[in-house]
């Protein structure tokens, strides 16, 4: 519904123009004209500087709330407008709305949508955005053709879907569950959950939310060979504790398995298909030159080489649905939560004793309601366990043929006979086919735990419960640090993605959409459009409207495709094959402008490329940039970075979007798209180098690939 009633307000911004410049006279005063259009942009420039932060502490569902209030005031405000400078409070109003939607709409969906489906719903807003343009343009249309068309109508209209847009975000919209465990709100998330996946054991999604709350500063990747665990006395290389491996447990089947690290960088290995990926990059490919192949080898992101490796190695079939389903080897590791329903709350997170350890869990391993939580997400009370060697770990699966685990190892006695347990994540994925028929390649991302670092001078229970110790401390339960959230973002990881998202919002807005969406009647205008309708008695602004209107119409088509491609072929797929189109789209347009031809033949190029732009533009470079600002920042400053990389988005736009009228009247319409094309040129080079492919993958993977990736591709040692 937000982007909805956005792609509704811009299709009546464009309309409503041509009778604006006349009533107040502004086709003298070009840059008025572009602050009535450009004052939207800045109201949602203001709100998006504080709205990712204040969403990050009051929750996202109240500022989609305040979004739909907005959206209902701005419309009243549109249908009264006695002057320019009313009109100009409206236009601001409706950019509070506007930005709060565009800012918070896409977090949601990436927090709240399984990740095999998160890039079809994270476009659905573009689907409804355009929807929403459609049936604005054709509710113009019709007012075009009265003998007074009252452009105070067609902006005012905006109050009566502001209206739905209320009822759904009070009455239907539950809070983020990502959001409520950052608040220690796990009651109340698991409902949500609960609620969103249609199942009651959601005990394993639950424990990555709390898992991912960290930053992860420092991520490796080991790499193992799994396959069954041997027969007792057995001397195979797989022994388990002889050999120091790990063994895994899938304690709803009883099946054993053995993992066993083998060097990274070998036959099948994710690394070694990334260092395959970098050779054969597009652009090195498609200019056949050793030496520029070696430099772009250089250039690209190490995030893009190790990610293109992933999903080269990653064999798992389609389910039938489309999505992904976990491989069955790891299928077999089952939940190690699946019969532990969690019973933690801000109210019961206490930090306690290892004395009184068994007076705070009840007979069901449950923690009780009045009393500390000792292990709220690893108790591994009467679990079965991944153990081998000085290892132990748990597993259960996230999705997308990934496996959240959790590996300790017990370290030496000090002086004082306290033993310090290190604690880690790991997330777990099986790179290739079984290696014998048996044994498969598996990946792991390894990293701090955010959850445990526990210490005991008892060796029995150390033995018996191994990672109970003190209880977590939920970010939640503790005062941040003045300036925490901000020194998160020093953090190489999110550096790392922070530039990645910065330079895609610079770029698609130099692109020229905006400046094309907004101006779209007054450019087909220009082009001489009304001689290819001229046989319908249709004036020059109603033949502009409706052509501008069909184009949206034929746009829903071409998102409907991207929907169903976004997580198949993936968003750095989509951006490679569809910038290229773009460019050709803008091409066509200089041409048609440049090179003398007949009326007919301009009107014909112009209209048909201006429809290939948009067409082109809404299957990649409109949602994709959203959709990767919203699943490659870690969570704990998700909302924070969401709200730097929105302001990079609305400065630009303002900057295109105001300055296009001065640009139309400077260097032409041929100048304008020449300098967008260059744009999308420079954009296709920075896709291909550094843009990495995020389909199918959980936000706290993703977030720890860019980890690994700002420190570059670890060295493989070739002997």
């Amino acid at each position: 519904m937000g982007n909805m009633l956005q792609g509704w307000d811009n299709a009546t911004i464009a309309g409503s123009l041509l009778y604006i410049k006349r009533e107040f006279g502004l086709e003298a005063h070009p840059a008025l004209e572009g602050l009535v259009v450009a004052t939207s942009l800045i109201g949602a420039t203001v709100v998006t500087t504080f709205s990712g932060p204040l969403s990050d502490s009051i929750g996202r569902r109240p500022m989609l709330i305040a979004s739909s209030l907005l959206y209902a005031l701005a419309g009243l405000l549109m249908l009264w407008s006695p002057t320019v400078h009313v009109l100009l409070l409206a236009r601001l109003v409706d950019g509070l709305a506007v930005g709060l939607a565009v800012t918070l709409v896409p977090v949601y969906i990436s927090e709240t949508a399984p990740p095999e489906i998160r890039g079809t719903l994270n476009t659905l807003p573009q689907f409804t955005g355009s929807g929403g343009m459609f049936l604005s343009y054709c509710m113009v249309f019709a007012m075009t053709l009265a003998p007074s068309p009252d452009w105070r109508v067609m902006l005012g209209v905006l109050f009566l879907p502001s209206l739905l847009y209320i009822a759904v975000a009070v009455l239907y919209l539950p809070e983020s569950p990502r959001w409520l465990v950052s608040k220690g709100r796990m009651r109340e998330a698991r409902v949500v959950l609960q609620m969103l996946r249609n199942r009651d054991d959601v005990e394993g999604e639950m424990a990555l939310l709390a898992e991912g709350l960290g930053s992860g500063g420092v991520t490796a990747i080991e790499e193992y060979i799994v396959g069954p665990a041997p027969v007792d006395g057995d001397d195979d290389e797989f022994g388990g504790g002889k050999s120091g491996g790990v063994t895994l447990f899938g304690p709803e089947r009883g099946m054993s398995w053995v993992a066993q690290p083998v060097p990274l960088g070998g036959q099948g290995s994710m690394l070694g298909s990334a260092r395959q990926s970098r050779q054969g990059s597009l652009l090195g490919s498609a200019m056949g030159l050793s030496r520029m192949g070696s430099m772009l080898d250089n250039l690209q992101d190490p995030v893009v080489a190790l990610l293109g490796g992933l999903h080269e190695m990653n064999r798992v079939p389609p389910n039938a649905d489309g999505g992904v389903t976990g491989t069955t080897l790891f299928t077999n590791f089952g939940s190690v939560l699946g019969d532990h329903p969690l019973d933690w709350d801000e109210e019961n997170a206490a930090h306690s004793s290892d004395d009184d350890d068994d007076d705070e869990h009840d007979n069901d391993g449950k923690a009780s309601a009045d009393g500390g939580l000792r292990a709220p997400l690893l108790d591994m009370r009467r679990q079965s366990s991944l153990t081998g060697g000085e290892g132990m770990a748990s597993t259960m699966g996230i999705g997308g043929g990934w496996q959240l685990a959790w590996k300790w190892t017990e370290g030496e006695a000090g002086p004082d006979g306290t033993k310090q347990t290190t604690v880690q994540r790991m997330y777990l994925h099986e790179e290739g086919a079984a290696t014998d028929g048996h044994n498969v390649h598996a990946a792991a991302l390894v990293s701090k735990s955010a959850l445990y670092t526990t210490t005991t001078n008892d060796e029995n229970l150390q033995h018996e419960h191994p990672i109970m110790g003190p209880a977590l401390v939920h970010p939640a339960t503790t005062a941040a640090k003045p300036g925490a959230l901000w020194r998160e973002l020093l953090e190489p990881g999110v550096r790392h993605a922070l530039f990645c998202g910065v330079t895609l919002q610079i770029l698609q807005q130099f692109s020229g959409i905006n400046g094309v969406l907004y101006y779209t009647p007054q450019i087909l205008d220009q082009a001489g459009v009304s001689v290819l309708l001229e046989g319908l008695g249709l004036s020059s602004d109603s033949t502009s409207i409706l052509i501008s209107g069909l184009t949206t119409l034929l746009m829903l088509p071409t998102i409907v495709v991207a929907m169903r491609l976004m997580d198949v072929s993936g968003r750095r797929s989509l951006l490679l094959w569809t910038i290229p189109v773009l460019i050709a789209s803008l091409v066509a347009l200089v041409a048609a402008d440049i090179v003398p031809m007949a009326t007919t033949a301009h009107a014909a190029i112009s209209t048909g490329s201006v429809i290939v732009y948009f067409c082109t533009f809404v299957m990649g470079f409109g949602p994709i940039p959203n959709i990767l600002c919203s699943e490659i920042f870690p969570t704990r400053v998700r909302g924070l970075c969401i709200a730097i990389c929105s302001l990079t988005f609305w400065l630009c736009d303002i900057i295109v979007t105001y300055s296009l009228p001065v640009m139309l009247n400077s260097v032409g319409l041929a100048g304008v798209f020449s300098i967008y094309a260059v744009v999308c040129c420079i954009a296709l080079v920075f896709v291909a180098l550094r843009v990495p492919e995020t389909k199918g993958l959980p936000l706290e993977v993703i977030t720890e690939f860019f980890n690994v990736g700002a420190k570059g591709l670890p060295k493989i040692d070739d002997d």
